[in-house]
């Protein structure tokens, strides 16, 4: 849309982790082989786009997807670490499944109001939402009608887009993001457009 920020939305690549369905959170895991693939067809996918600026969490998951990204635009990476994963506390390097079983009430809890309740030892996505929504925020203030990219991971963009749509956090449920794919927000002022929802169509070129 003439005249506003685009911001494409951009969920890493897919981790070890991420294929055996462990909640990784601020733990450190590196890309697998196909989560590399997957950063190598974004910046396939990305590399027409008029991007400025690339932002990114400090973990080496998203690090290294906006890394591959950003060599197709001749931009340096801005890292920052208030752009990380939820932490999961003691449920990091677990199963939902584990998870379920080893915490059950305070699965069943957060499960049903994540907003409110905090993961033990980690944080609620409310906590989540306060420190990644301000970041965001000065983000966009930063790139007035301009594309913009910020490459992080599924809690942390779900929460963006929450917030930016004018959702509560019971719709953190409701849409997924999958491991690579862009979702784009037309930000026009006060008011803000979700143009692209989880777009993985460059994750299936033959």
């Amino acid at each position: 849309m003439k005249g506003c920020t685009r911001i494409y939305l951009i969920r890493h690549g897919e981790t070890a982790w991420n294929e055996a369905g462990r909640y990784q959170g601020h733990r450190d895991i590196e890309l697998s082989s196909r989560g590399l693939k997957q950063a190598l067809l974004l910046r396939q996918r990305l590399q027409k786009e008029d991007i400025k600026a690339i932002y990114t969490s400090d973990l080496r998951r998203a690090r290294d997807t906006a890394s591959i990204i950003a060599q197709a635009h001749g931009l340096a990476v801005n890292e920052l670490p208030s752009l990380r994963e939820l932490n999961f506390g003691l449920w990091e390097g677990l199963t939902y499944r584990e998870i379920s079983s080893q915490y059950p009430e305070e699965w069943k809890k957060w499960v049903a109001h994540p907003g409110n309740v905090r993961v033990p030892g980690g944080e609620s996505y409310l906590e989540l939402q306060n420190r990644v929504y301000q970041t965001f925020q000065e983000i966009v203030a930063r790139h007035p009608g301009e594309n913009l990219a910020i490459v992080a991971h599924g809690g942390t963009l779900r929460v963006i887009i929450c917030r930016a749509l004018g959702l509560g956090l019971e719709g953190l449920w409701r849409f997924r993001l999958d491991n690579g794919s862009i979702s784009i927000l037309d930000w026009c002022g006060s008011s803000c457009v979700l143009a692209s929802l989880n777009d993985v169509c460059h994750l299936y070129v033959a």
